[in-house]
């Protein structure tokens, strides 16, 4: 902050020939906080306290000051002594006083390196008696927050994809009534066959692993409780050793081996004869109602047993054609199946790529560093799922690293359309801040859940605000980050500058030097000002231009060291 005295020029009037200004106003000096002015959410706020010292104000002037700052006017004010008619602050002759202006005007690039200059005219009366002659009272400006890098990130929508899956597969082999042994009718069906097929490709699939075999015997619903449940361990017991037997003509070795099973009874199956019963087609709906009341009201078994025999013809229905099915085995083989590897996948993409699923092809594209190959299998994978919303999005993200802006909001936008989704509601903010829509930006921000990239672009966002303690904490989501790095400097922290930067990509670049000069800068430490700049310059001539004109270095400016360097 500096002081200047504002100089006073006589008017001369015609009648007398004499001058009155300086009589009706001395001096006056002022202060300005900041100097130089700075520039913040893209407006600049001006703050000048002026001072009276005592007897410098007639009683009766008043002085109009007109304040302007490059091409822009501010709001004029008034200023008058303590008998002087009009309204305006007033000051006490013999006193003094003080008087603190603030205004707050839109940011125009010729302020940059402007000057806030005031003039005035001093009256008497409504008589014009003086005017005050135009002072520089105050650099401006210091225009640092526009350093900020308009580089938002993009999300790119996750794939589901498991390289190991795991499966099962079931076999089930059937009993007669009240037996537990494994007839040989039952082990030529279709679904013992083909679990000794199953172990046969096991054998030759590398990609097929068997993890282990699970056997449960079930019993029907009729009949001595205690006989039952030892009737399903039976079963659970012999299916066991009838799948060894399949395992062992299919030359699986794990198949055969007893370690690879768990076994067990479950005793009668009610919730087999309840899902039987409702998907049987033939028998009466009335009778079929009243048999699944007396399951759902009798606890006991016996009891609940005892009222379906009571029902004559229907337990006779149940007996021939429910109860069979559930006098069983189940014979689960449980595997794990694993997927193409990358590099199969890379090469399917480009060959045979209606062999890939969606989320395959998701994955297998993440797999390029080559944004023109990524694009290519996303694209494949928008033309095949077009209603997965993160088919487009994703296309649109690698548009979007190609710098084709529209292209890629049309896939933000088509992908947002298939379902609303926080991917492209962050994108759509991302696209709208690179095209200066800071509004539009903060409405899809709001909408894009809480992901680190989302704090990251809300971050940006801040900083153009002037909220510079929310964009410290929303760029910390992410790695240490040259916007990081800008919003702790605007925030009052320097010193922690030169740490961030040299933690993230910017550690060698020339925006990364500059600003760590700028930082220098705010510590009083001109060797790290010049030592910084050089290092700016050297990578970027340009910015020698701009350090000669930034208000940042303006107390440097005298100083043959930081002379050199800059012109």
């Amino acid at each position: 902050m500096k002081k200047q005295t504002i100089k006073v020029l006589a008017l001369l009037v015609a009648a007398g020939g004499f001058s009155t200004g300086c009589k009706l106003l001395k001096e006056v000096d002022y202060a300005c906080d900041p100097d130089p002015l700075e520039m913040h959410g893209d407006s600049v706020e001006v703050t000048v306290n002026l001072t009276f010292p005592e007897k410098s104000i007639n009683k009766k002037a008043a002085v109009e000051f007109t304040p302007t700052l490059g091409s822009t006017s501010l709001k004029p004010f008034r200023v008058q002594g303590e008998k002087a008619t009009g309204t305006g602050d007033a000051i006490q002759y013999k006193a003094g006083g003080s008087v603190t202006y603030t205004d707050k005007v839109p940011y125009k690039a010729d302020m940059e390196t402007a000057k806030l200059v005031v003039t005035g005219k001093i009256y008497k009366g409504e008589k014009e008696k003086g005017e005050v002659e135009a002072t520089e009272i105050c650099d401006a400006c210091i225009i640092t927050p526009y350093l900020v890098n308009l580089t938002p990130i993009v999300r790119y929508a996750e794939d589901k994809f498991e390289r190991v899956i795991a499966k099962d597969s079931l076999t089930v082999i059937n009993y007669l009534k009240g037996r537990s042994e494994v007839r040989a009718s039952e082990m030529r069906d279709d679904d013992v066959k083909n679990l000794q097929a199953f172990l046969e490709m096991a054998n030759e699939n590398p990609k097929i692993e068997v993890t282990g075999m699970s056997v449960t015997g079930y019993a029907s619903p009729e009949g001595e409780e205690d006989k039952n449940n030892t009737l399903s361990t039976d079963r659970a017991n012999t299916g066991s050793e009838a799948a060894m037997k399949v395992a062992k003509k299919a030359e699986h070795e794990a198949g055969q081996n007893e370690a690879s099973y768990s076994k067990k009874g479950s005793g009668e199956d009610y919730v087999g004869f309840k899902r039987e019963l409702m998907a049987d087609t033939k028998m009466d709906e009335s009778d079929k109602q009243l048999v699944l009341r007396i399951l759902e009201q009798e606890s006991n078994p016996a009891t609940r047993e005892q009222k379906m025999r009571d029902l004559g013809k229907s337990f006779t229905y149940l007996d021939k054609n429910i109860f069979p099915q559930l006098r069983r085995a189940e014979i689960v083989t449980n595997y794990d199946e694993t997927g193409f590897s990358d590099e199969e996948m890379m090469q399917y993409s480009k060959t045979n790529s209606d062999t890939m699923n969606l989320e395959e092809l998701l994955f297998c594209a993440n797999l390029y560093t080559d944004l023109n190959e990524k694009l290519r299998v996303y694209k494949i994978a928008e033309d095949r799922y077009p209603d997965d919303y993160r088919t487009s999005n994703n296309v649109g993200a690698v548009l979007y690293e190609m710098n084709k802006m529209s292209e890629a909001k049309a896939k933000f936008e088509k992908s947002n359309n298939a379902q609303e989704n926080e991917f492209a509601k962050n994108n759509l903010g991302a696209i709208a801040i690179v095209e200066g829509d800071r509004a539009q930006a903060s409405k899809f921000l709001a909408q894009a859940g809480s992901a680190k990239e989302v704090s990251y672009n809300k971050g940006i966002i801040d900083i153009q605000n002037g909220d510079y303690e929310s964009a410290v904490s929303n760029l910390s989501k992410m790695p240490a980050s040259f916007n990081l790095a800008l919003a702790q400097l605007l925030n009052g922290s320097a010193g922690s500058v030169d740490g961030t930067i040299g933690n993230s990509d910017d550690a060698d670049s020339a925006q990364g030097a500059y600003l760590k000069a700028v930082a220098a800068a705010r510590q009083d430490n001109l060797s790290g000002v010049v030592s910084n700049l050089k290092s700016a310059i050297a990578k970027d001539g340009s910015y020698k231009a701009k350090a000669m004109k930034d208000r940042e270095f303006l107390k440097y400016a005298e100083d043959a060291t930081f002379s050199a360097l800059v012109k």
